[in-house]
């Protein structure tokens, strides 16, 4: 579908004014698409009718003409009651893509609510944070009907670099509880690495250093302890959320009866430091770990 074409669509962006859907409902217009966007905080969201989309009180009000409502939400709750009080106005041949991460129980109480209310669900969590939402860089893991894939692939190439398809809802969700799993092992160790360093009288820029370029070394490593070296906690992923997603694939491992002593660990961590530093970036954690504990 070429960017002409997608005037055709309206996309109604729910979440539109935060760290992920800001970015998302800009690239969006910048494809062609027509937006209309609610946030819960409506101000949060006004920057966006400077760019052309249309910025609306309610949830309901946003998804009326929608072709496609995207969700992107803090948690379950917040999606299924967003969702509840919008229903009524969504069409029935718009397209739900549920962008949110909200784990195993959040994505079926989605799809029961998508089947009591006969709407086409896409399960699509993305993987990326404030930088790749704003490039339109993002990763989007998709599962949805097959008729329904004409209609959001323009919405995804617009929001992402990739996306992936799977065989049924749920997966996707499932897919990115495993790969959130890495990310928080990657932040949490990080942060404690960069702690034991500055504790032990050394320079933490000397760990950076040492792996930079051979096998042990990541990009993330590099950003993040950069981050904490230079005290800038300025959030693409703020803290309590992260510390919302370590629960959620802590649930997912009870459920499915996974003994994850490492993940349960950095859950705890993660949920300490958001008690301080919840607005401040993830790997804010550091302050649980940090020497002076500053």
């Amino acid at each position: 579908m070429t960017t002409s074409e997608n005037t055709h669509t309206t996309v109604a962006v729910l979440g539109a004014g935060g760290t992920m859907g800001l970015g998302m409902a800009r690239n969006l217009l910048g494809a062609g698409f027509a937006v209309r966007a609610w946030n819960r905080t409506t101000e949060k969201a006004q920057p966006l009718a400077d760019d052309g989309a249309d910025v609306c009180d309610t949830a309901a009000d946003a998804v009326t003409g929608a072709g496609v409502v995207l969700t992107m939400l803090s948690d379950a709750d917040a999606v299924l009651a967003t969702m509840l009080a919008a229903v009524g106005q969504i069409g029935e041949d718009a397209v739900w893509v549920q962008a949110s991460t909200v784990g195993l129980e959040g994505t079926a109480r989605c799809a029961t609510l998508a089947t009591e209310h006969a709407l086409t669900l896409v399960d699509a969590p993305v993987l990326g944070t404030k930088a790749p939402a704003e490039a339109g860089e993002l990763i989007v893991i998709a599962a949805g009907p097959d008729r329904a894939r004409a209609r959001v692939e323009p919405v995804f190439d617009a929001v992402g670099k990739r996306t992936l398809w799977l065989d049924e809802v749920g997966a996707p969700t499932r897919l990115k509880l495993a790969v959130n799993a890495w990310i928080l092992t990657l932040v949490e160790g990080t942060a404690e690495t960069m702690a034991l360093a500055e504790g032990l009288g050394l320079d933490p820029q000397l760990v950076l250093d040492l792996v930079a370029g051979g096998p042990l070394d990541v990009p993330y490593l590099q950003a993040k302890g950069k981050a904490i070296i230079d005290r800038d906690f300025t959030p693409s992923f703020r803290l309590a959320l992260a510390a919302k997603d370590a629960g959620l694939v802590q649930e997912a491992g009870r459920r499915h009866d996974m003994d994850l002593p490492l993940l349960a660990t950095i859950r705890a961590r993660l949920d300490e430091g958001a008690r301080e530093h919840g607005d401040e970036d993830m790997i804010a954690t550091w302050h649980t770990s940090a020497p002076d504990r500053g």
